[in-house]
């Protein structure tokens, strides 16, 4: 396996440049139909019995998840995946670790119909919905056919298509600013792209945009077939989304069974399982510094405009 790394090491260097992207500025959306998303995904109304919305599990103010192993839905059920972060989820190819919807749109029906999470249905939601004047009326003057379960998904996704965390210190350096990484940043940076880190984690989300196995070089035990579980091909067993380092130091648990406890675990872990080195403890520190120039701007949530 070590042989299949040789080429690897020698395009990151090549082009590691590249991969990386900023992340804009500004996101583009429909402001009214965000609003309306919003009020959605703080809507507790959204579970049968009317306590989960989908804040509980993404808290917008700490990373975008709930940083525990396995979230916990309707009357105490306990789920099988850690909660991925909704910061910037826009952004990925696909959403979920098994990457099962192929749009922020197509992720919002799964948590509401998912008997361990919201355990309803649309059918349910919008007979309780269909109560509440305001959302009747914003409704009403957004969509043509009113409240129904594609509207629902199509304000929530464009609320989250707001929720972006943009200007990181690595997106400054990236920009052109010399000065936002310190020496051993720059040195953790160097680590990543040349031992093939950055071949799985790039884009402007540096990660979420492609299925990785999990346990690429060495097996890693677990009981999850991931991709498999949707496509039932043999090649796809544990395959999982690469996951977004944006935001990496506030989002543990890490791992999609959420068994990682902190980042410099899960930078051994994948050292060991997906890249198939040992570093020392100083190198392993340094690629934590330079993980950490990558959060970015507490997320703007929108207001009326005025």
């Amino acid at each position: 396996m070590k042989y299949i790394l040789i080429p690897l090491l020698i395009s990151t260097r090549l082009f590691a440049q590249e991969l990386i992207t900023p992340i804009p500025l500004t996101a583009q959306y429909n402001h009214a139909k965000a609003l309306l998303g919003k009020k959605l995904f703080f809507d507790t109304r959204l579970s049968h019995d009317n306590t989960i919305s989908c804040a509980s599990c993404h808290f917008l103010d700490e990373g975008g998840d709930d940083n525990i192993a396995i979230s916990i839905g309707i009357n105490g059920k306990k789920g099988v995946r850690n909660a991925p972060t909704v910061l910037n989820a826009l952004y990925n190819v696909n959403q979920f670790w098994d990457g099962r919807a192929k749009s922020l749109k197509d992720q919002v029906r799964s948590p509401i119909h998912n008997s361990f999470e919201m355990g309803s249905n649309f059918d349910e939601v919008i007979e309780k919905l269909s109560k509440d004047s305001d959302y009747v009326n914003s409704f009403k003057s957004l969509y043509r056919d009113q409240i129904t379960g594609n509207n629902i998904s199509d304000a929530i996704a464009e609320f989250e298509k707001t929720l972006i965390t943009p200007n990181a210190r690595f997106d400054k350096f990236l920009r052109g600013d010399k000065e936002a990484l310190n020496a051993n940043e720059l040195n953790g940076y160097r680590i990543f792209k040349e031992y093939g880190c950055i071949s799985c984690h790039n884009g402007v989300n540096i990660g979420g945009n492609l299925m990785q196995k999990m346990g690429a070089v060495e097996e890693y035990e677990t009981s999850d077939l991931g991709r498999f579980n949707v496509t039932k091909r043999e090649r796809d067993k544990f395959y999982f989304k690469v996951p977004s380092l944006r935001n990496v130091e506030l989002t543990a648990p890490y791992s999609h069974d959420g068994s990682v406890k902190t980042l410099k675990s899960a930078v051994e872990v994948v050292l060991k399982y997906q890249v198939g080195i040992h570093l020392t403890d100083e190198e392993v520190d340094d690629i934590i510094k330079f993980l950490k120039t990558l959060t970015g701007e507490s997320i703007k949530i929108i207001e009326e405009k005025r």
